[in-house]
């Protein structure tokens, strides 16, 4: 693929973005609902071949983060793309774990389509009263 084509595929995936000058003259429109991605901690990598729940945190208060698919939810840069917003997880109640990967999926909930991954840049002990956080700018993906 090459950088302007992964450049406007993550922009329509991720900011809800046409891309144009594919198909007919208005391009690949944007969704008329945009919705969200879920982001996912992991305790291992899930693997290309992994769900949105393979090696997923189980702690008590855990719960995926909704980000919208738009320009304040993600930004685009060539074949990267990255949060704009703090991904805060639910409270740690009960239960030891560490993190090492946070995933980027479709649902809420459940063994759902995982469409990207990546190790996080330190892993995160997560144990009551922990919160897990992840700061603007420091999850990122990459297509390449």
């Amino acid at each position: 693929m090459s950088n302007s084509a992964e450049t406007a595929f993550l922009q329509l995936l991720f900011t809800n973005a046409a891309w144009t000058g594919v198909g007919d003259a208005g391009g690949l429109l944007p969704s008329a609902g945009a919705g969200s991605f879920y982001v996912s901690l992991h305790t291992a990598d899930p693997g290309e071949a992994g769900t949105q729940a393979t090696s997923e945190c189980a702690y008590t208060g855990y719960a995926r983060v909704a980000v919208a698919r738009s320009g304040a939810g993600f930004s685009v840069s060539s074949d990267t793309v990255s949060n704009l917003i703090t991904l805060t997880f639910g409270q740690c109640t009960a239960g030891v774990e560490t993190a090492t990967y946070a995933g980027i999926g479709v649902a809420s909930a459940g063994a759902t389509a995982l469409l990207f991954s990546g190790a996080l840049s330190s892993s995160l002990l997560i144990q009551s009263p922990t919160q897990p956080v992840i700061a603007i700018g420091t999850f990122t993906v990459q297509v390449n």
